[in-house]
C-alpha cells in the first residue's frame, strides 16, 4: 500500500476523546490525513487534539452529542468548512447501558438507542450525502461489538444496538455502493480503555484467561483493523463486520459481574 495514500484525506471520529476513537484518530492523523475529532466532553476532545498535535498531525475538535440531530449537521458542516472534503467518517461514540431485563429504565433505553443506532445512523446519512454531493468515493465505519452477536449478561439492549449496526452495514451497501462509498463495521471484544477500567478496575485480569489468545485487545489493535479498512487494500470490501476479540465470541465464557445495573458508560 502506497505510505502517502492518507496524505491529504480528512477524516472524522466520533467519541473520540480517548481510547478506541482516539487510537483511530491518531492512526489516521499519523498517516497524514486531517483529521476532525469529536466527543462530547469539551476536556478529552481538545486534549486529545493537543497529543496529536504535538506528535505532527492535523487536527482540530468539534465538542458536541453524537446523538443530537443538528450537532450532527453542524459537525459534517464542521469538517467540509475547515478542511474542504470529507472521505473518511467513523461512527465510533456509542455508550453501554446495563440492566436486568425485568427492571430496565425506558430513559436508559432511550439513550442508549439515541446514541448507539440513532446517531450512528444519521451520522452515516450526513457523511454519505456529503461525500456524493462532493462526488468521493469514501468509507464508512460502524462500532459495532462481539456483544452484538454474542448473549452476555445484562446486555441485552446493548446488544440489541450493536446487532442493528452489524445489519445497517449490510443494508446501506445497495444505496451507496452506486456512489462507490463502502460500509463496514468492527466488533471489538475485551479492549483496555479508560471506560473498562472506570467500570472494572480489575477489568484486564478478569478477562485475559477467558480469551482463547490469552490477552485483551488494545486500543491501537482495534484501530489497526479500522486502518485497513479505509485503505485501498480493503476498496472491495463492503458490508462487513469484522470481529476482533481474540476469538472469545467461538468461546463466551462470562467473567464475574461487576457492573452495577443500569449504569451508563460513555466513550
Amino acid at each position: 500500500m502506497n505510505a502517502t495514500y492518507f496524505t491529504g484525506k480528512v477524516g472524522l471520529v466520533t467519541g473520540a476523546g480517548s481510547g478506541i476513537g482516539l487510537a483511530i484518530a491518531q492512526g489516521l492523523a499519523a498517516q497524514g490525513t486531517k483529521v476532525v475529532l469529536n466527543d462530547i466532553s469539551r476536556e478529552k476532545a481538545e486534549s486529545a487534539v493537543a497529543d496529536i498535535r504535538r506528535t505532527g498531525g492535523t487536527c482540530t475538535a468539534f465538542v458536541g452529542d453524537a446523538a443530537d440531530y443538528e450537532t450532527i449537521q453542524a459537525l459534517i458542516a464542521h469538517a467540509v468548512q475547515t478542511y474542504g472534503r470529507l472521505d473518511y467518517c467513523i461512527a465510533n461514540a456509542g455508550v453501554t447501558c446495563f440492566g436486568d431485563f425485568f427492571s430496565y429504565k425506558p430513559e436508559a433505553f432511550k439513550t442508549l438507542m439515541d446514541l448507539n443506532v440513532a446517531g450512528t445512523f444519521f451520522l452515516c446519512q450526513a457523511a454519505a450525502n456529503c461525500m456524493r454531493e462532493h462526488g468521493i468515493k469514501g468509507k464508512l465505519i460502524l462500532m459495532s461489538s462481539n456483544i452484538g452477536a454474542q448473549t452476555y449478561p445484562q446486555l441485552t439492549a446493548y446488544s440489541m444496538s450493536k446487532a442493528a449496526l452489524q445489519m445497517m452495514s449490510r443494508s446501506l451497501v445497495l444505496e451507496l455502493s452506486p456512489y462507490g462509498i463502502t460500509i463496514n463495521a468492527l466488533a471489538p471484544g475485551a479492549t483496555i480503555t479508560p471506560r473498562t477500567l472506570e467500570d472494572d478496575p480489575n477489568y484486564e485480569a478478569h478477562w485475559q484467561d477467558l480469551i482463547p489468545l490469552g490477552k485483551v485487545a488494545a486500543p491501537e489493535e482495534i484501530a489497526e483493523v479500522g486502518l485497513f479498512l479505509l485503505s485501498p487494500a480493503a476498496d472491495h470490501i463492503t458490508g462487513q463486520t469484522i470481529v476482533i476479540d481474540g476469538g472469545w465470541s467461538q468461546i463466551g465464557q462470562y467473567p464475574p459481574l461487576h457492573t452495577s445495573a443500569n449504569s451508563l458508560l460513555k466513550n
